[in-house]
């Protein structure tokens, strides 16, 4: 046979059935690079050969025997099928039982030999039988573990569908890995040696087919770290690129930002400061900032970002300050508005969102303004700082949101953005930022290429084009330390690790079935004594009657929705208190007056969906009540917790569940246990694994690198080796097959 390429669709692959093919595509696999690449999920160790007189219970084992007797029959219930075998070999025989696979009586004729794996078991009589074994057939003179796919060594167990077991996986794998061609290697050879790591094709046949166990952790050893490796060069990229571009060079008046703080209602705390202060020395310098902004719900991130913001406004630049949704724009806004009329600072601070805009004036007056005059104000470089949502670096064309659906959004231009200010959003890259910067009559994606495949932004119209903004993300879901490293790893960290003083622990605590009532009454306490009480589920609508009932869908129907609490909640629990309810789907001005109502007082109940997760800052609520708490992930419920003990009052937070399973009971455990966000953050990414977290079904990384993820040595392994390369070579032109790889790699993989 000649040798394979890897690019060869499997389909033209002799012996590769039709229906093997179908299939394959279910797992994503087409060629044969797919199928080389899909790899092991675990290994079940058949690797002792056992004379059957001397097996054990429970044990996994692997005999070699000849057939004696087979016999199949059909049960009465169901056609269920049951087929026996006497297998013997020098010391013995055992019973072997298979259910429901009736093709085995066909292949195992009396008078074979084959191999048997599988696990020992014991009837009710006391007899030793094998359940449901794997077979091979051998040659009774050859016993050689490379002529076995199936039994008599470590087995590989893969990711199936159903039509096609790990078994049928070995019997495509094992011939395609023998005749495939020779694969090129490209990770430097000193990188391999430093690191004690196989090559290429040494790896992808141990990890398939080790004979023992040290060698399969070899192989998948060396495919996490190719593939973090590769992540790492992409931040050292990334670095280089941004180093070389240039941005204002703000200089701050440390006077003036004296008489700032001085004024604020309270003190900044150690982290603050220390956080400000890198923020003040990365705006001075000419490179452009590139920062991450991390601390707990409530730890005071705003108002260093606000500080921020106004040390450039001072120094006569823009700020841009994005916020994912409106609500958390909103939100920004009455922060900082408040922070100028307090600071007496003659800078002019606008919002702008898709359902409309408002301006506060050098005097401290606020007013509506309409959005294209708005527009034209930040063009001109009158209003220092602008809040708003991402549409502020969207495409001209057709709005997405609800309440303006089908309408034209024109661009916003700005005269000289010098700070970009990130929420929850924490990957925004050199395109990114050179698209605030373009005219927004010539504004295109920024990722968006034109017809010879390059990036278009060169012949755009820039109002500045040889700056790009300072960057701060701020994230109140703190990230673990080994995605610092890698999926972070060009971004420099700066850290809030304390909350502001008198902020009291929030009581949480698992609520049971049987405890409902109860937390109903301490709730209508809490709110006679003046304090306010959000309750958030995880549906909006309610169950249609056409929806069906089977499978995932079944667990759809148990949920909580909105409409139906706010409905049992307002006219059942409790009639006599102010409910209301917010969601998505209502108009957002529905949706700021519902806000404004509770922050006035005005309603003592919330019924909410995750639009309160992040930003909401009511210092009366009290009381966070999560339904259906176990569909919610660990952070987001950390960030509804966090939506209350903002003020001076005792806080309270309750998590409804129905669920009473291992996982779930491990998961709202984790969030009593957790000290701080950060610990809560490492335990989400050990329960939930990197996917997950990153809050991505597809990133681009294979399963073993995205466990690598969690695998802090290794990080560190493939950062420093990474770093090595890029300081000896940072274009890699003498490393042609690196480079392919790493453009490859970029190609499939996404963290944006």
């Amino acid at each position: 046979m000649s040798k394979l390429p890897l690019e060869m669709p499997l389909d033209a692959f002799p012996g590769i059935a039709q229906k093997f093919s179908k299939y394959l595509k279910k797992l994503g696999i087409a060629s044969v690079r797919d199928l080389l690449w899909h790899f092991p999920a675990r290994y079940e160790d058949f690797s002792q050969v056992r004379r059957i007189l001397d097996l054990e219970p429970g044990e996994q084992a692997t005999i070699q025997g000849t057939v004696e007797e087979i016999n199949l029959r059909r049960t009465w219930r169901k056609n269920f099928t049951i087929v026996e075998a006497i297998i013997a070999d020098d010391s013995g025989n055992i019973r072997a039982v298979w259910f429901n696979q009736p093709y085995i009586a066909h292949t195992l004729r009396v008078g074979r030999t084959a191999n048997f794996a599988g696990k020992v078991s014991v009837s009710h009589e006391g007899e030793l039988y094998l359940s449901h074994p794997a077979h091979e057939i051998v040659n009774a003179q050859a016993t050689e573990q490379n002529e076995t796919r199936h039994t008599a060594r470590l087995v590989p167990i893969y990711p199936e569908t159903r039509g096609l077991t790990s078994k049928g996986l070995r019997f495509l794998i094992q011939p395609i890995l023998k005749n495939v061609e020779e694969l090129t290697e490209w990770i430097p050879q000193e990188v391999l040696e430093e690191n004690d790591l196989p090559e290429l094709n040494r790896a992808i046949e141990i990890i398939h087919f080790p004979s023992k166990i040290e060698d399969a952790l070899t192989a998948r050893k060396r495919f996490a770290f190719e593939d973090l490796f590769l992540l790492q060069l992409v931040n050292a990229e990334n670095k280089s690129a941004l180093a070389k571009e240039k941005a204002y060079a703000i200089k701050t008046d440390i006077e003036k930002l004296k008489t700032f703080i001085s004024r604020l209602p309270f003190e900044l705390t150690p982290s603050q400061k220390k956080s400000l202060w890198e923020m003040i020395k990365d705006l001075e310098g000419p490179d452009p900032m590139n920062r991450l902004f991390q601390g707990d719900v409530g730890s005071g991130k705003t108002v260093v970002a606000a500080l921020a913001a106004l040390i450039a406004a001072d120094a006569g630049h823009q700020s841009a300050f994005m916020a994912p949704t409106e609500i958390l724009a909103r939100q920004h806004y009455h922060t900082l508005k408040n922070l100028l009329l307090r600071l007496d600072t003659p800078t002019e601070a606008a919002l702008l969102t898709a359902s409309g805009a408002k301006i506060i004036y050098k005097d401290g007056l606020e007013a509506d303004i309409s959005k294209q005059k708005l527009r034209e104000a930040i063009k001109a470089g009158s209003v220092k700082i602008i809040i708003g949502t991402h549409a502020l670096i969207a495409s001209s064309g057709p709005s997405s949101n609800h309440a303006t659906a089908g309408k034209k959004e024109p661009g916003t231009a700005f005269k000289n953005l010098a700070l970009v200010i990130v929420d929850e959003q924490h990957r925004f890259g050199v395109k990114q930022r050179q698209a605030l910067l373009r005219d927004p009559n010539q504004r295109t994606h920024p990722n968006d290429t034109n017809k010879n495949g390059s990036n278009s932004r060169h012949s755009d119209t820039f109002v500045d084009s040889h700056r790009v903004p300072h960057f701060l993300s701020m994230s109140a879901t703190p990230i673990p330390r080994t995605l610092m490293l890698t999926i972070f790893g060009d971004l420099d960290i700066s850290t809030i690790t304390e909350l502001p003083a008198g902020r009291k622990e929030i009581v949480t605590k698992v609520v049971l079935p049987e405890e409902r009532k109860q937390t109903y009454q301490f709730i209508r306490e809490e709110v006679n004594r003046g304090r306010q009480a959000f309750v958030i589920c995880p549906r909006i609508e309610g169950s249609a009657k056409d929806e069906p009932a089977t499978g995932s869908d079944f667990r759809k129907l148990e949920l909580k929705s909105v409409k139906e609490e706010y409905e049992k909640l307002s006219k059942t629990i409790f009639p006599d208190l102010k409910v209301a309810m917010l969601h998505g789907q209502m108009k957002p001005k529905e949706k700021e007056k519902t806000m404004n109502d509770f922050a006035e007082g005005k309603i003592d109940i919330l019924v909410s969906t995750s639009v309160v997760e992040v930003g909401v800052d009511i210092k009366n609520a009290t009381i966070m009540m999560i339904e259906g708490s176990d569909r919610f992930g660990l952070a987001q419920l950390y960030q509804f917790r966090g939506r209350v003990g903002r003020g001076e009052h005792q806080s309270y937070c309750f998590l409804l569940s129905d669920s009473k399973g291992a996982s779930t009971k491990e998961r709202l455990q984790a969030i009593l246990e957790a000290k701080n966000g950060f610990e809560l953050a490492e335990k989400d990414l050990k329960i939930r694994g990197p996917g997950e977290f990153l809050g991505e079904s597809q990133t681009g990384l294979p399963d073993v690198a995205m466990r690598g993820l969690q695998d802090l040595q290794l990080v560190k392994m493939s950062r420093d080796a990474a770093a090595k390369v890029f300081a000896k070579d940072p274009t890699l032109k003498k490393s042609v097959v690196l480079k392919k790889e790493l453009e490859a790699f970029k190609r499939r993989t996404h963290f944006e």
